[in-house]
Order: C-alpha cells, then structure tokens, then sequence
C-alpha cells in the first residue's frame, strides 16, 4: 500500500481511512489497490475503426484523471482485450477483462457486437459503457440497468437530420434507403421517419432495403429513378463500407438529392472512392477537422495527435473521452465503485458538462435522446462544419424502442 496515500503517522492514519472506505462501500483491503478499467474492443476486423478512435480517447482521459491524482485516491489501471469484430469473441474478452478485476468494462462501438461483453458485465454486477453505441438496446433495454452510452442515440441523428434539412435546405420530399443489418441503421431511420411527417410539407416518396454487403443497389436506384421526379433528399441509413458503396452508386446513376446520414459515416478516410463528392451530410457530435466551434475539442485534438501521430479520424472519439469523464464523476459522487451507487449517480446527471456538450441520463434511458449536433458537410470532396442544430423535442421512449 502506498504510503503516499496516507497521512503520517500511518499506524494512527489507518483505522479512520478504513472507516471512511467502509462507510462508502470499499473494503479496508481495497485501499491503494488500482482501479481496473476494461477495454473489450475491435482491434481487428471492420469494428476496428470505429472502436480505436474512442477507446484511444478514453485512454487520454484516463490517464488525465490519474495524473491528477487518480479517483478515490488511486489509480486506474487498463487491461484491454480483443473482440476481433466477432459476437463470440466479445464475450469472451469480456469475461477476460472481468476476471482481471475490471469495475468498469467499456465495450465496442456498435450494439449488435459489444452487447454479448456488456452482459457479461451485467450478470457479474458490474458498469458497462459501451464506446459509442447509439441504439436505445445498448443500455436497459437490451443489457441492462448497468449498461450505458454517453453517445446520442441513432433516432436522435435521423430525427435531426430531418429537420435541419426540411428548414435549411427546403426538403419537401424524401426517399429513405434503410441498411437492415445493424440495430444502429434501424434507429437512424426510425427517428428520420417520426420527424417527417411533424414537418408542414415533407412526404416520404418511397423506401426502400438492402444489406451492408450487398454488391449492387441497383435495383432500388431504379426505383428512385422511376418517381416523378428526384427527391429533395435521400436518406441512407447505413456505415462504412456499404455507405459508401451505395453513395458512389447513387451518384453514378446521375441522382444528385441531397443524401442524409447519421454519424457513422463521418470522416474523410472513405471519400476517396466517391471522387469529387458534393451535398452530402451528417450529424456530429465534434469536429476532427478544425472548425470545431468550441475550442476545447480542438485542444483535444492535438493533445490526440500528439498522442498518437495523427488526429481523430472520426467524431467517435468523443464518446470514448465522456464516457470516462461522466463514470469518473459518477464514482466520485457515490464515494463507492458499487454498480447501484454509480448508476444511481448517473441517473442524476442533467444536462452533465462534458468536452462536447450536456449529457443527461434517466432510470428509462442510459443514452442521449437530445442532444446539440454539428451538422458536417461534404463539398467537392471535403468535409467541414456548415451548422449546428438540437431538434425540437426528445425523441419519446415508444419511438425508440420501435423497429
């Protein structure tokens, strides 16, 4: 045991640090020993860069904490295991990170392949944050009352891609083109679907499916093609590399609507293979390109860079960084690494300051169901912050339990 951690003399020091730790719920034995922090992420696979970016941005924050002087008067320590983008293998690495003392277990980006780790931490009673998933299931609903996003919910995204477009750019008429593969897609477009029809004017034209590894969307263009007329906007529910097989898709068939998608396609390491693209956008939570309007997320940026040798490639390095920010708080407050104590303490978060905006959790909802967004769009090619915009209402609980 540290001796730093004590007053001097540490024999008459001892007793009444044992209390206090009894007293908020950590054994006397406990005392100086380092916090475990899990990482059960994609280092491998498709996953891969979506997780990396956050968990390196957790990793900063971590390491700001224990500089400070660590929380509860000790230190956090990382163990990080693999998930190889494989549902299997998450599992497993989660129990690999639980069996090494983890008290938090932070799982992938996605629901659909960090949930098998997130129960595994459930059924041991212990926190989960998932990186940056952004479906309503990745939390009560589908792990548990231990499970949490500190991300903004999928539905949140497409409600709000809806409404900037209906008042910025004059959407009157949309056509939406769900992704069915992921749980991530489905929110997207649920939200897209229930601010539609709240805007005076907007119709949805048609809709219609594929799946992320589909070859050709040949089929739905044609369908597209076949309306009247072209539609205001596209709404493409989807993620990397689909998204951008069906973008390149539109835009070779001559549809130049303006395409709608969520933050899972942020990022310029994919517009390459769209040569030149234009009237394209998505919803940010902060801005790895330098135009960021809060400067703290620029500050983050280089200290990333710094770091690592490049910037962030994408917005999901900023749930990486809250979700350690919000914890830490929540462990603080409690006094107590005990899950019920820090769930209750994050449950009591309301418009939480955090590097990129509020953060605000309920007994119902362990993610962001409104929240500020950048709007990032490309132009010829580059990306960049055109807007911002925080939808007129939350978006209610049945609508995001809707599939």
């Amino acid at each position: 045991m540290p001796r730093t951690h004590f007053p001097s003399p540490l024999g008459r020091a001892l007793p009444a640090l044992c209390a206090g730790l009894l007293a908020s719920g950590l054994a006397c034995a406990q005392a100086g020993k380092d916090i475990v922090v899990g990482f059960a992420n994609a280092k491998s696979g498709w996953l891969e860069a979506y997780d990396t970016p956050a968990r390196r941005a957790a990793l900063i924050r971590i390491d700001e904490i224990n500089a400070a002087g660590g929380l509860l008067g000790r230190k956090l320590k990382v163990v990080e295991t693999d998930t190889k983008s494989d549902r299997a293998q998450s599992a497993k690495a989660g129990l690999e990170a639980l069996d090494q003392g983890a008290e938090l277990l932070v799982v992938s980006c996605d629901y659909d392949f960090g949930a098998p780790a997130a129960l595994e931490a459930q059924k041991k009673g212990k926190v989960s944050f998932f990186l940056c998933a952004e479906d309503i299931k990745a939390g009560v609903q589908g792990v548990g009352k231990y499970a949490f996003s500190s991300s903004v919910l999928g539905a949140v995204q497409g409600a709000t891609m809806a409404e900037w477009a209906y008042h910025k750019r004059n959407m009157r008429q949309a056509y939406v083109l769900l992704d069915t593969t992921i749980e991530y897609n489905k929110g997207l477009c649920t939200g897209f679907d229930w601010m539609a029809p709240q805007l005076k004017g907007v119709t949805i034209v048609g809709r219609d499916n594929f799946k992320n590894g589909d070859a050709s969307i040949a089929a739905q263009i044609s369908r597209i093609k076949a309306l009247p007329r072209e539609p205001d906007a596209i709404m493409l529910c989807s993620y990397i590399p689909g998204a951008a097989s069906a973008v390149r898709q539109l835009r070779a068939a001559g549809i130049q609507s303006l395409i709608l998608n969520g933050a899972a396609v942020d990022g310029s390491y994919w517009l390459d293979s769209v040569p030149g693209l234009s009237n394209f956008a998505v919803p940010v939570q902060g801005s790895v390109y330098g135009d960021d309007p809060n400067p703290q997320v620029e500050a983050f940026n280089k200290t990333f860079a710094t770091r690592y040798g490049a910037r962030p490639s994408n917005t999901f390095a900023y749930p990486g960084y809250v979700l350690i920010e919000v914890w830490a708080k929540a462990v603080q407050r409690a006094q107590s690494l005990d899950a019920d104590k820090v769930t209750a303490e994050l449950e009591k978060m309301r418009g939480e300051p955090t590097l990129v905006g509020p953060r605000t959790f309920s007994k119902d909802i362990h993610h962001q169901n409104q929240a500020r967004l950048l709007i990032s769009e490309v132009r010829a090619g580059k990306p960049g912050i055109v807007d911002e915009w925080t939808i007129s209402n939350p978006v209610p609980l049945p609508v995001l339990l809707k599939r």
